[in-house]
């Protein structure tokens, strides 16, 4: 009885299944994962879950932000995870979710569409990318999210009248959750919905009362998001012209926006230049959008086969003869709706600014992974057995995205295991400056060393001279002025001692020797007090 219960998974089931593994295989291969970012993310999780502990000085120095802002989604999970696993694993695991989150939300979204679902393993190549190495991890995590969205908004829609409200119910819980990990994922659904909702069939016809349950859905999002930029906008900005991470002038002036070219947008769409380790402002340093992690290009490839595969699904198509099948299809209108989701994910890429300085950055580029995971998804549909045969082949172009992720994350564990011996030196309650003038790996293509000071201070529960706690979207605050610092973290150069360097009992340097750096202060205020690979740690005495 037990045995006829229980349903033997599908070949096409352990397709799926072994593809998501070697999707989040890479994130195991290491401790240490090499995104940009991640040494703020995790310090700035560490004072949240630890933000009553006296023993660091995250009590005195550090509050919770009393307002609403929109990175609360991935801090206060990973927090939470934190009570049950350490940290960094109960990262890995939330980047796990994420990663194979992708691939089956856009299955959902599929079905939701009433196609079918093999074309959502052709994603799984956009999970990581230029926004996953840089590190902008909530805004990544938000892209599973916006597109449940829309399939909830879907289904609120176009399933029968008595069980739509289950749907719009969590069509609002999602909405919601978009926005508190990202607002431009909750940008892009603010141009998809609209679409959806003219687009999408009802049973009853054309009757906007079938849209009504949709509409209710999404309005506890929306509201939040008008308090939320009501709230962004309204605040005052320091105008700054040429200093980073200021205004230039007034939010939307020509001053104040940072434009890619055309031609630049379509070169790193396609794959193309990449500057390794730059010590240069974000906007100056390029790399092949989709895929641009490991140095030899080699995790390109899998990029290729996804868009090679959804190519062949289109040429069968066009060339076979196949005859549509209805009970598979949407409507001759609703038919275009995934391309129609992936047009204005390239519009946004193509359109919008790179940077609003103060305010906004990096901006039109972090849609080019959600563009293009809804290109590969709107391919015909084709033939069932045809269907079958196309989920085996995108199940196995995992295999050629696990390799190059796998070595490339095992070199940069090995390579940064030395940061991670530098912080065994540290005081605790450390105030870290961080020096890094060389912030790029052998391992990997991004500067991942640039907030390598931020590792010192959290296994040390103190604090470094540059924080993600300075910025609005932040859940987190200083509680006074901030440390005094030099303009940017790409900049140690302009580092001044009386004005800033005093300030800090603990350097991390990375470049040049600390001589070089420190001069005879080193002689009498300052000791070396560890290296450990291309790091010196550096104390006050």
């Amino acid at each position: 009885m037990v045995r006829a219960l229980v349903r033997r998974p599908t070949p096409e089931q352990f397709a799926w299944f072994a593809a998501l593994i070697c999707g989040v295989a890479p994130l195991w291969a290491t401790h240490a994962l090499p995104l940009v970012d991640l040494p703020q993310h995790l310090h700035l999780i560490s004072v949240l879950h630890r933000i009553h502990d006296a023993s660091t000085l995250y009590p005195e120095i550090f509050a919770r932000r009393p307002e609403l802002t929109p990175y609360l989604g991935y801090y206060y999970v990973v927090s939470l995870l934190n009570w049950l696993l350490p940290l960094e694993l109960a990262n890995r695991v939330f980047l796990s979710v994420y990663v194979a989150g992708l691939p089956l939300s856009l299955a959902f979204l599929l079905k939701s569409l009433k196609r079918p679902t093999w074309p959502a393993l052709l994603a799984l190549p956009f999970a990581y990318g230029d926004s996953f190495a840089w590190g902008f991890i909530n805004y990544c995590a938000s892209l599973p999210l916006a597109l449940v969205t829309c399939g909830l908004f879907v289904r609120a829609i176009d399933t029968e009248v008595g069980q739509r409200r289950p749907w719009a119910i969590g069509l609002a819980v999602s909405l919601v959750a978009v926005l508190l990990f990202h607002v431009q994922a909750f940008a892009w659904l603010g141009v998809a919905l609209p679409f959806l909702l003219l687009t999408t069939p009802a049973p009853e016809g054309k009757t906007w009362r079938a849209r009504v349950p949709a509409l209710l859905g999404v309005s506890p999002g929306v509201l939040l998001f008008v308090l939320w930029i009501g709230l962004r906008v309204g605040q005052p900005q320091e105008v700054a012209p040429g200093q980073p991470w200021r205004s230039w002038g007034p939010m939307l002036s020509q001053e104040n926006l940072g434009w890619k070219s055309f031609d630049q947008n379509v070169a790193e769409f396609i794959s193309v230049p990449r500057n390794p380790g730059g010590g240069v402002e974000l906007g100056n340093v390029n790399f092949p959008i989709l895929a641009g992690i490991v140095p030899d290009g080699s995790d390109q490839r899998s990029v290729r086969v996804v868009f090679l595969l959804a190519l062949a699904a289109v040429v069968m198509r066009l060339t076979r003869g196949f005859k549509s099948q209805p009970e598979t299809l949407e409507g001759p209108v609703a038919r275009w709706r995934m391309a129609g989701l992936a047009a204005l994910a390239l519009l946004l890429y193509f359109a919008l600014p790179f940077d609003i300085r103060g305010y906004m950055y990096y901006l039109n580029t972090r849609y080019a992974h959600l563009a293009a995971a809804l290109l590969v998804a709107a391919v015909p549909v084709l033939p069932a057995l045809w269907t079958r045969r196309l989920t085996f082949a995108a199940a196995a172009s995992a295999l050629v995205l696990v390799g190059p992720l796998w070595g490339a994350f095992k070199a940069f564990d090995v390579e940064s295991a030395a940061l991670t011996e530098l912080a065994k030196s540290a005081g605790p309650k450390p105030r870290v400056m961080g020096l890094v003038y060389a912030t790029g790996s052998r391992a990997v293509t991004h500067p991942v060393y640039l907030h390598a000071a931020c590792v010192v201070a959290r296994e040390g529960g103190g604090l470094t001279n540059f924080s993600f706690a300075l910025t609005p979207h932040s859940p987190l605050m200083y509680r006074g002025a901030p440390p005094p610092t030099f303009a940017s973290e790409w900049r140690p150069d302009q580092m001044q001692w009386e004005a800033q360097g005093r300030h800090y009992d603990t350097f991390v340097l990375r470049g040049p020797r600390p001589e070089q750096v420190f001069g005879e202060r080193l002689q009498t205020e300052l000791y070396v007090a560890a290296q450990a690979g291309d790091f010196f740690l550096v104390r006050r005495r």
